[in-house]
């Protein structure tokens, strides 16, 4: 008796309206108390949350899912904006699972398992507000297709992708920071040509044999260590007025693949060359202020490579060099550098 009293006083069921109302009137009532119900679910986001999930009351549009052994992406209410579904044993995403949550900012989705063949190929298109997209840490071989336009981070490393379709980042204009380390990717093309607002590409440890062709003019980061690397194309960074972070360690660098004046523009303000086979130190910017050198084959050490004039106001603004793990040491170095390299604190040999 207590339970049809609690029902009447929320208004959930009335006994005596069956009386009063034609059969469309009482239909009409009862979606119009479906819609009341719906909405009072709305106001209280824990009410609607996934048992598999938690979407606290103090964080009303977001749901942590994370580390719960799950194998599927549960159902995302509509009012979720953050997704946090890390660290569990998803490997696919079928087609519309995400199709009631399409106010989505932040999908997190790494350390799973996704397989590339089980992703559905309209996963995503639907999102429209997405903006951080994290798939790394899973088994992926390909770029999933259909990726939203607004995302602006996109993480896809520690996955297994070994080629890069021209259109995989189609439409992308507003990416900003791309995550590709870790991968098996031989050749890079030109898939980066539309990007116009990519200013972080991280390629470490793929199979590259050549920098990727076509970068956008506003790359300020691009980390290619730990690859096949034997040359840089003559003017390459004169292309990128904003790269500020250019790192090159680890790859099969020689003096032969490096054009005199390649690396001698202002902007720059961190070279890594370390880990490669040069004999002899590149011509840099004294703009430059950071320059790791360690562990090639550098047999002299040339003053002019760093400064071509050396008085009191023309003078390099290194203040790291590192060249330990070559063939020079400290006897090479003239005393002059205490003039040229005067912001040095110690040279590394």
């Amino acid at each position: 008796m207590r339970a049809v009293m609690l029902l009447l006083t929320v208004g959930l069921v009335n006994l005596s309206v069956g009386h009063h109302l034609s059969q469309l009137q009482w239909l009409s009532q009862l979606r119009s108390r479906r819609r009341h119900h719906a909405a009072y679910l709305a106001d209280r986001p824990e009410e609607d949350c996934p048992l598999e999930c938690d979407c606290p009351s103090i964080f009303p549009t977001a749901m942590y899912c994370h580390s719960r052994n799950l194998h599927h992406v549960p159902y995302v209410p509509t009012h979720i904006k953050y997704v946090y579904l890390q660290r569990n044993q998803i490997t696919g995403i079928q087609d519309g699972v995400f199709d009631n949550a399409t106010n989505l900012v932040w999908l997190m989705l790494f350390q799973n398992r996704l397989n590339s063949d089980k992703i559905g190929k309209n996963v995503f298109r639907k999102l429209k507000h997405l903006d951080r997209l994290y798939l790394d840490h899973n088994e992926l071989t390909r770029v999933p297709p259909e990726l939203p336009r607004s995302v602006r981070d996109l993480r896809l490393g520690h996955n297994k992708i070994s080629k890069l379709r021209s259109s995989a980042f189609e439409g992308m204009a507003d990416l900003a920071h791309l995550q590709l380390h870790t991968n098996a990717i031989e050749d890079a093309g030109g898939v980066f040509k539309g990007l116009k607002s990519l200013s972080i590409l991280d390629m470490r440890k793929n199979k590259l044999r050549n920098i990727p062709d076509n970068l956008p003019e506003r790359v300020h980061q691009l980390y290619l260590e730990f690859n096949s690397i034997e040359s840089v194309p003559e003017g390459f960074l004169s292309r990128l007025p904003k790269l500020q972070f250019f790192r090159l360690a680890n790859n099969k660098l020689t003096d032969k693949g490096i054009p005199l004046n390649v690396f001698n523009v202002s902007t720059l303000i961190e070279l890594d060359l370390s880990h490669n086979k040069l004999e002899r130190i590149p011509v840099v910017n004294s703009h430059l202020e950071n320059l790791y050198l360690q562990a090639n084959h550098i047999k002299e050490f040339s003053l002019s490579r760093f400064c071509q004039v050396v008085d009191m106001i023309n003078y390099s603004k290194l203040t790291v060099l590192r060249l330990d793990a070559n063939q020079i040491s400290a006897r090479d170095i003239p005393a002059e550098a205490a003039y040229c390299l005067r912001l040095v604190a110690s040279i590394n040999v």
